[in-house]
């Protein structure tokens, strides 16, 4: 596992290489979203540092709502107005939060979070969804695992698992 205290930048950027070689193995063959999700979000749950939430929240034409995840019980709904997940959604960029108490709206499914990161999922211009990741530690997430999260995401993407 990538130790975050002992690391320089370039270690952190092959961890999160090895870690799409790992994805695309666990994917490979299986376009079935429910099943995929459900792999993915365990093996970023297992492989990240200092993690609580990892999970995914699927556009269902009007809202998000929970899919595969690990971690404490989550929230069910969030309006594409509301939080860091709605916000994703909604502009279609990844929200980086180093802390969620200062977002405007947080949702806090979780008391022990307090930064977050969320990437948006999407075929061409289509919300299919958000990836998020949550952490107990103020400033966890950095540009270098947004930068990993977004190639991780990419390959859920291309797993065909975002067209089911």
């Amino acid at each position: 596992m990538f130790e975050l205290s002992t690391q320089v930048a370039d270690s952190k950027v092959e961890f999160y290489s090895g870690l799409v070689e790992q994805a695309r193995h666990l994917l490979d063959g299986e376009s079935n979203q429910i099943a995929n999700a459900a792999n993915f979000s365990a093996l970023l749950y297992h492989s990240l540092p200092d993690v609580n939430w990892v999970g995914f929240y699927f556009f269902d034409g009007r809202e998000l709502v929970v899919g595969p995840f690990q971690g404490k019980p989550a929230c069910v709904r969030i309006a594409l107005d509301r939080g860091v997940c709605g916000a994703a959604a909604s502009t279609r960029q990844t929200q980086l939060v180093a802390d969620v108490h200062a977002f405007q709206g947080h949702i806090a499914c979780d008391a022990a979070s307090r930064s977050e990161v969320v990437v948006p999922l999407l075929r061409g211009e289509i919300l299919i969804g958000v990836l998020d990741l949550d952490s107990p530690t103020p400033g966890r997430f950095d540009q270098d695992d947004q930068d990993g999260l977004e190639l991780l995401a990419g390959v859920f993407m291309a797993s065909g698992a975002g067209s089911a």
